[in-house]
């Protein structure tokens, strides 16, 4: 009986003790952590590293910001690639539902810059980021991923390429239009932003730049593969399967209108199932292409009206808009298209897409709206100024506007052209026919 009294209290004397070492270090733990971050926002970095090396050794899952922190301590300050891998690495494994697609990224891009992984490795983390977030991913690395997959699957399956498209895009997309509306909001004339606002709006019109760049980044990827000759066949194929299936339709149908592939019969049938399976001002505006393709011209425009009346949200009003002036700018009603596309822009007052319509549309009048060299340039002067306002206004937009700035630029009328028509450097100009603007003779 003593001797199992003896044993009982040497197991509770060693339970206590081992509770007491456990108290013990994490108490240490919490002085070293707060060593540490004091350290580190105080910029000690010297003293702030020898108490994170303790963190990462004793207290791997005592606070993320041990990794957060630390990523920048040895990838910025002490540029100890060894140890940044570590710090991703046991992140990973110790805060594993800590903005994972966001680290996953993060670790691919420090991997690639420093060349400490091979493609395919940093692929991979792409891979598990984009699976588990594509919006918490940087906008650089989501152009690396669908490159990725656009290497791996363009010729074994080109569905796969599309479909990550798509999922990307909207993704994109939908950021900005959020960012759009924002913009929008801030930018209105009647409103004085203070430095606080001013700040949040210089942030939405960067990040705003950086996706209109990567957007026109996936598209420029994407059209290598997407041809008509190879999207019909694909679509004819898998129609049957997916004629109910209103994402898989609206898919298709939106990338055979954004590649011109109307005119095939396929384009109509995708069209008409989209309608039938979900009625929407989307599926309701694509049909209506249909419509006017068949010459019923009084169905079409009732088609359309139907389906921008049906949409509450201002920034899809005004894509449906500017989808109405491509049409009629198809139709080759000039005057009618830039009716439209500036009901898009009172939608939406930032859609340089839609200035950039009005500019191309002018372009297209070059040679008919004028008698001479001078008349003739001085077409580009409008144009110029409508793709200038597309990149003040949409900083999604700023890189494709200015190739059309560049490009008008240089076809303005030359000096000796403007001396040659008498007309004097700075004075204005009333451009003649359906444009009927007037603009500023250059200098």
């Amino acid at each position: 009986m003593k001797r199992i009294t003896f044993l009982l209290a040497v197991t509770m004397l060693l339970a206590t003790a081992k509770t007491n070492a456990q108290d013990d270090a994490k108490i240490e733990c919490t002085i070293k952590y707060n060593l540490f971050k004091g350290d580190y926002q105080s910029k000690k970095y010297d003293d702030a590293y020898v108490n994170w090396m303790y963190l990462m050794d004793n207290c791997k899952d005592l606070s993320v910001n041990i990794y957060k922190y630390g990523a920048d301590l040895v990838q910025d300050v002490r540029k100890d690639p060894t140890m940044a891998k570590r710090v991703y690495e046991q992140r990973l494994q110790y805060f594993p539902d800590e903005n994972p697609a966001k680290v996953h990224s993060d670790y691919a891009t420090y991997l690639a810059d420093n060349k400490l992984a091979s493609d395919q490795e940093v692929f991979v983390l792409l891979e598990k980021a984009y699976e588990i977030s594509p919006q918490d991913m940087g906008v650089k690395n989501i152009y690396k991923y669908f490159q990725g997959v656009t290497d791996k699957y363009k010729d074994g399956n080109p569905q796969k390429v599309f479909d990550t498209y798509d999922d990307v895009v909207e993704s994109v997309g939908e950021k900005l239009d959020d960012y759009a509306k924002k913009i929008n909001e801030l930018s209105d004339s009647t409103r004085v932003l203070d430095a606080k606002e001013q700040r949040r709006l210089e942030a939405y019109q960067i990040n705003s730049t950086a996706l209109g760049t990567i957007e026109g980044g996936l598209d420029a990827i994407i059209t290598e593969i997407a041809t008509c000759d190879r999207l019909v066949p694909l679509y004819q194929r898998a129609f049957e399967e997916n004629k109910n299936n209103a994402v898989w339709l609206r898919r298709a149908v939106s990338r055979l209108f954004n590649k011109e592939c109307q005119d095939d019969p396929m384009f109509e049938t995708l069209a008409k199932a989209y309608a039938e399976a979900t009625p929407s001002p989307d599926s309701y505006s694509f049909y209506a292409g249909v419509l006017e393709k068949n010459g019923d011209a009084s169905g079409a425009s009732a088609m359309r009206q139907k389906a921008f009346d049906l949409e509450t949200d201002p920034i899809k009003k005004s894509r449906y808009k500017l989808k109405f002036a491509e049409s009629a700018r198809n139709r080759g009603q000039l005057s009618a298209a830039r009716s439209l596309a500036r009901e898009a822009i009172r939608y939406n007052p930032s859609s340089g897409r839609a200035y950039l319509l009005i500019a191309r549309l002018y372009q297209s009048s070059v040679n008919s709206c004028g008698d001479g060299e001078f008349e003739k340039r001085m077409v580009y002067a409008a144009a110029l100024r409508q793709a200038e306002i597309a990149a003040s206004v949409d900083p999604s937009m700023s890189s494709v506007a200015r190739r059309y700035i560049d490009s008008y630029r240089s076809n303005l009328p030359s000096k000796t052209v403007i001396f040659t028509s008498g007309v004097a450097p700075g004075s204005s100009y009333t451009i003649k026919c359906w444009i009927n603007e007037t603009v500023t003779v250059p200098k």
